[in-house]
This record gives C-alpha cells, sequence and structure tokens, in this order.
C-alpha cells in the first residue's frame, strides 16, 4: 500500500467501489474537491499506472481494469473485511429476527471483530469516501447494538455492565445505551443504580437539550420503579434499526401479571365524532416565531358565533423542500388545539410525489373521522364535500392538509363555518387562495440555526467551538433538515470535532452527501420538485447554477442561456413558484432570483451529471 495520501484515496475508493466502474471524474474529484490543477488527469493516471505496477507484483495485474471514462477492481467479495462484515451482520439480524439469539450473537460478534480501528482510519477523505465512513460507522454501531440486546437474551446481563458504562460515558445522550444498562441493572439486583442512570440521563437532556427523555424509556423508568423486571421484547430498541423486529409479543396472562398498567393519559376531549388526527410535533422545535406569530392569530380569530366573518380562516406554508414547512405547521397546529375543542383533522396529500393521493380518498376518510356511516357516504367528490361541510357546520374543526400540490386539490376539503382553521403547507404559492394568511419560509436566521444545531449535537460543544459551529451553519445554507442530519452526526459521534467537520463540509464537492441521516435526506426531497419540471425548466434551473449564489435579473440569465429574456422571465417564474428559486424587485422595479445554497448545490449536481452523461454537447447552445 502506498505511504503518499493521495494514492491511498484512489486505492480506498476503487476499493470500495469494487467490481464497478468508477469514473474518473469521480476519483479527481475525491482528490481535489475544490479546483483540480491543470495536470489532474496525468495525475490520476500516474497513480493508477503505480497501483497496477504494485498489482503486477503480487501477480494481480487483471484485477485493475482501464474501462470507458474511467476504471473498475475486481475483487471477489469475500475478500474484503467490509464485504464480509456487511453480510455477517445482515446474518446476525435475520437470526435475532427468528428469536436464535444465541446464533445471532455469535454472527454480530464475528463481523465486529473484523474492525481494527475507524473506518478508512490512515485515509484522508474527500467528500466520497466521507460519506462511506459515515455510513460503515454507523452501522457498525447498529450492530454492535443489537449484539448488546442478543447478550442480554442470553442472560449475560453482568458481564454487559462495565461495557455499557463505557459506551454511555462515550454517548452520554444516547437513550437506547442508557435503556440497556438500566436492564442489565437491574437483572443483577442493581435496581437503584439503573434508576440513577435514568436520572443521570434525563437531567444531561434537560440541561443540554431542553428534553426529556422519550417514552419508551419513561416506560422502563416506571417498570423498574414497579419492580418489574423488563423483558427482551420489552427492552428499549433503537428507532431505526435495519431489520423490524417480529418476535411475537409475550402471552396475554404473562402481560398483564408483569406489566403494571399505564398511566392514564392527559385529559383531552375525546367524545365521540371529535379526531385528534394530528401527528407528533418534533421534538425540540427551535425558532420561526414571527411565523407562528402570524399565523397563530390569522388562524385563531376573534370568539363569538359570526364575529370573524361568513367563512373558515386560512393559513398557507409555502417554501423550498425540506425548509421546515411541516414542523412548523404540525407545531402551530398542536398550540391552537385547545381553540378547535371539536376535532383535528390531518391528512397528507403528498403533493411533491410522483403519485399524490386522491382528494376524494382523504375527503371520506374525514367523513369516517367524524363518524359518517360508509354507507352514507357519497361517491361524487362534490357531494362528499357538501357533506363534509355540513358534519362541521357549528363546530370548531382544525383541518390540517400537508405537502398540497395546487389550491385545486384542496377545493372540497374546505371547512365552510367560520370557526373552523384550515392550515396548509406546499411547496408552491398557491397564490389563487386569495383570502389566505400566507407564509413564505426561508432558511431561519443564523442565530436560530445555531439553536436548532445545539439542541441536537450540544450546548456545551457549540459554546467550545463557536467559529466551527458558525460554518457548519452558513455551509449547510442554514438549511433546518440539513442541519439536524449533521446534528445527529455530531450527537452520534461525540468524539468528532465541530472544527472538523467543518473543514470536511468545506471540502466535500457534494454537500448533500453530508445532508442524510437514514431516511432524512435533502437531496431525495429536491429530487421530487425535480421530478415535476418539465425538461425545458430543468434544463434552465441545471444551467443557471452557473450564475452562483448572487442575486440576478431575467436579462442576465438569458445571456447565459442565450434565450430570449420574455421567454426565460415565465421559466424563471416557474421556478420561483415552486421555491427553487428565491424571487424579489431591486428598487429600480426590475424582478431579481437567487439560489439559497443547498438549492444551487443540487442544481450544479444535475448540472455535472448532464455534462459527464454527454461531454461532447454543449446544452446552452442545444435548443
Amino acid at each position: 500500500m502506498p505511504t503518499a495520501p493521495k494514492p491511498r484515496q484512489v486505492i480506498s475508493l476503487l476499493m470500495l467501489r469494487h467490481n464497478t466502474v468508477v469514473q474518473a471524474s469521480e476519483l479527481i474529484d475525491e482528490l481535489w474537491p475544490e479546483l483540480p490543477p491543470p495536470s489532474a488527469v496525468t495525475t490520476l493516471q500516474t497513480y493508477i499506472y503505480k497501483f497496477r505496477k504494485l498489482l503486477l507484483k503480487q501477480g494481480l495485474g487483471n484485477l485493475l481494469q482501464t474501462q470507458p471514462g474511467g476504471y473498475s477492481l475486481t475483487i471477489p467479495p469475500s475478500s474484503l473485511d467490509v464485504s464480509l462484515f456487511e453480510r455477517t451482520a445482515e446474518e446476525g439480524q435475520e437470526l435475532l429476527q427468528r428469536g436464535d439469539s444465541a446464533a445471532a450473537l455469535e454472527s454480530f460478534e464475528r463481523a465486529l471483530a473484523l474492525w481494527r480501528g475507524p473506518a478508512l482510519a490512515d485515509v484522508e477523505t474527500g467528500g466520497r469516501l466521507f460519506s462511506y465512513v459515515t455510513r460503515l460507522e454507523e452501522l457498525r454501531f447498529r450492530i454492535l447494538e443489537q449484539r448488546i440486546e442478543a447478550d442480554l437474551e442470553t442472560g449475560r446481563h453482568r458481564e454487559l455492565i462495565s461495557e455499557l458504562k463505557s459506551l454511555v460515558l462515550e454517548h452520554p445522550l444516547h437513550e437506547h445505551l442508557h435503556g440497556l444498562l438500566m436492564v442489565a441493572l437491574h437483572r443483577s439486583g442493581r435496581r437503584h443504580e439503573a434508576l440513577e442512570a435514568y436520572q443521570s440521563l434525563r437531567q444531561k437532556m434537560i440541561d443540554e437539550l431542553g428534553l426529556e427523555p422519550g417514552k419508551e424509556l419513561a416506560r422502563l423508568q416506571q417498570k423498574l420503579l414497579s419492580d418489574h423486571p423488563a423483558e427482551p421484547e420489552e427492552r428499549p430498541r433503537p428507532r431505526a434499526a435495519p431489520v423490524p423486529s417480529s418476535r411475537p409479543a409475550p402471552p396475554p396472562v404473562d402481560d398483564r401479571a408483569r406489566v403494571p398498567p399505564e398511566p392514564a393519559p392527559l385529559p383531552v376531549r375525546e367524545s365521540i365524532g371529535n379526531p385528534a388526527q394530528l401527528p407528533a410535533g418534533l421534538a425540540g422545535f427551535v425558532g420561526r416565531q414571527a411565523a407562528l406569530k402570524e399565523l397563530e392569530a390569522a388562524l385563531r380569530g376573534p370568539d363569538g358565533p359570526g364575529a370573524d366573518g361568513t367563512a373558515a380562516r386560512i393559513g398557507v406554508v409555502t417554501g423550498p423542500p425540506a425548509i421546515g414547512k411541516s414542523a412548523l405547521a404540525v407545531h402551530l397546529a398542536h398550540l391552537l388545539r385547545p381553540r378547535f375543542t371539536d376535532g383535528q383533522l390531518y391528512a397528507d396529500l403528498r403533493g411533491s410525489s410522483s403519485e399524490p393521493r386522491d382528494p376524494a380518498e382523504v375527503l371520506r376518510g374525514f367523513l369516517r373521522a367524524l363518524e359518517v356511516p360508509t354507507s352514507r357516504i357519497p361517491e361524487s367528490p362534490e357531494e362528499c364535500g357538501a357533506l363534509f361541510r355540513s358534519r362541521t357546520t357549528g363546530r370548531r374543526v382544525l383541518v390540517l392538509l400537508d405537502d398540497v400540490a395546487c389550491s385545486a386539490q384542496i377545493r372540497n376539503l374546505l371547512p365552510a363555518d367560520p370557526r373552523c382553521a384550515l392550515l396548509v403547507t406546499g411547496r408552491r404559492r398557491m397564490t389563487a387562495l386569495v383570502e389566505a394568511e400566507r407564509v413564505e419560509l426561508g432558511p431561519p436566521p443564523r442565530e436560530e440555526a445555531l439553536e436548532i444545531l445545539a439542541a441536537l449535537t450540544g450546548r456545551q460543544r457549540v459554546e467550545r467551538e463557536p467559529e466551527a459551529a458558525l460554518r457548519i451553519v452558513e455551509l449547510l445554507g442554514r438549511h433546518p433538515l440539513a442541519l439536524r442530519c449533521v446534528g445527529g452526526r455530531l450527537a452520534a459521534g461525540p468524539r468528532l470535532s465541530l472544527t472538523a467537520l467543518a473543514d470536511r463540509l468545506g471540502a466535500t464537492p457534494r454537500i448533500l452527501d453530508v445532508a442524510r441521516l437514514g431516511e432524512l435526506d435533502v437531496r431525495s426531497r429536491y429530487d421530487a420538485s425535480y421530478a415535476g419540471l418539465t425538461s425545458s425548466e430543468q434544463g434552465a434551473f441545471r444551467l443557471l447554477s452557473m450564475l452562483g449564489e448572487s442575486p440576478f435579473t431575467a436579462a442576465q440569465a438569458a445571456d447565459l442561456l442565450n434565450r430570449p429574456a420574455a421567454e426565460l422571465e415565465f421559466v424563471l417564474e416557474v421556478l420561483a413558484d415552486q421555491h427553487l428559486l428565491g424571487a424579489d424587485r431591486c428598487a429600480d422595479g426590475v424582478g431579481q432570483y437567487v439560489f439559497d445554497r443547498l438549492t444551487r448545490a443540487y442544481a450544479k449536481e444535475r448540472l455535472d451529471e448532464t455534462l459527464r452523461a454527454a461531454p461532447v454537447v454543449e446544452e446552452v447552445g442545444a435548443r
């Protein structure tokens, strides 16, 4: 293995992408993320030549092949530790799912024994290798948790205590690890220590995040207070385990004998026909006070029958993909619950997806929630809408419609009574709802963005490295979902410094690779909006990324794209309507457009992909 850093990067990427073609452009991006030197191609070819010589000395020269546009390294998966780890870990997950804890434990131990330190510990990582390292480290940690679960199920609770204590010191805010430690302590006859572990975690979470432990951990604490040991099926599990557990629950008789009754729910109006469908709010919701105040005032309205007009109040929240529209709307809906005592209805219309929900289906669901018998629900959407308005007349009902494609999609979902309210979120402006109070969300202010990062990472870490925290916030364009993804990574890796992460973010050519965590993925949100554009609009969107993050006019865009300004202005308005461009007017009344940071990063990715796919065709001149 070479000692120079860049050849090691080339070999690492080829090995991680074994048996596939790695484009030369990808290798160049990994080696020189900012600005490749003029000699980049020649230098890369030199590294490949030296690597091939090393393989020839071992009699393996045929493993590295030059392919059109790139290179491929042919290696049997069985000869790579990373492939063996993934395969053995998956085998353990399947065994654990089937209830064979002893065999699962053996597989997990074999998988973890393949690790001899951090992933690519002696290799410098650019954007692509960093994403591989992150994925592997997250998988390793999940398998470690599941190995401990299997250990508990085989009765090795006493042996686990010292290991779990060490892990919770490394991950002081990790609820699942604390839950496993509590179970191990309790089963070892050390219930008081298990309860102390809960109180210690609770105090840290309140001090650093302003949050209480989750319901699963609180339920475990109640069981310990009642002196009921947690059975394997009852222990806290990670919320995003790779393989969901399908093991059967304990027999009902044993469950009643061992588990104390659930605490009585909070007093909430639950009378017949009063649905409470709101999804759970986002833990640690931060900021957006001005938008909340404006919408709350509009939707709450004055008291008294007929005091606020003859129509239901409407609030609309729009903005770019993943900017926090749904989180804001759900948070506001929960704040308004005491006002709308006759029910809260909720539906995700999936307007940004390729398969939006049928409004008639949503409407029928609302009628069933309002206890209209199925036999009395009409077939016609218009008749269903009329019945819905009748059922909400004289009542205080809040309707929250999330991810609406356009105002036409909700025509029959509007309650009629002035004491009702409708709250809508969507990526388009929906200017047809002229009577609505409209809020357009953008990236939050710097202080709020830092609060989001601190809420997830820990305030003390942010205060220790304030300049790095600010760099992270600005590099991510103060984008809430991206900040949650990166904050989650930092929370899972308490030894990772903010400065190191900021340096990596600054160096990566594809920042959206980092703006993902499990099912949270900023890029996928942009994919949905991009897919909804015409090919002409997609082409303009890609090319406009060349104008950078500074505001530009339709005339400047027309010069770049070699298209008439009047024709292009229509396309720019479409992009602005979808919140893929910001739009404003300068002092002289001329319209200006601007990319936010992550939207431009996505557009540039798409442009780079197009140029790599058809490097000879000049898209600017193709009309």
